[in-house]
């Protein structure tokens, strides 16, 4: 736990302000063939940090990273990303174990944090 809180600090550090989607993973994005299509549910868009959306979408799945970003307009900090993770699963984690979500080692969140 120490040692994701440490990694989720690095996340709040001065940013460039952007437009973000604030929820961006698969299910909101519609892809045709190559190129995105469509994103839906802009409910929590809000002025972030764009490496916020980046790091939602890959959440989970580190061996995509590099597939996600392969098309991003600028340099892309690991660590940052990692730190969104981070800071993401330890906010969540608590509210879905007490909500019953199932298990909490069934819990992407939780096997996040447990990757080193």
């Amino acid at each position: 736990m120490a040692r994701n809180r440490r990694l989720a600090e690095t996340a709040l550090r001065p940013w460039t302000p952007g437009f973000v989607h604030g929820d961006l993973h698969l299910d909101h994005v519609f892809v045709d063939g190559d190129e995105v299509s469509g994103i839906i549910d802009w409910s929590k868009a809000a002025q972030g940090d764009a490496l916020f959306n980046l790091a939602t979408l890959a959440r989970g799945h580190p061996e995509h990273l590099g597939d996600v970003i392969a098309g991003y307009a600028t340099s892309v900090d690991h660590t940052l990303i990692r730190a969104w993770w981070s800071l993401r699963c330890l906010s969540n984690v608590r509210r879905l174990a007490e909500h019953v979500f199932g298990p909490l080692e069934a819990m992407p969140e939780v096997a996040v944090l447990r990757h080193p």
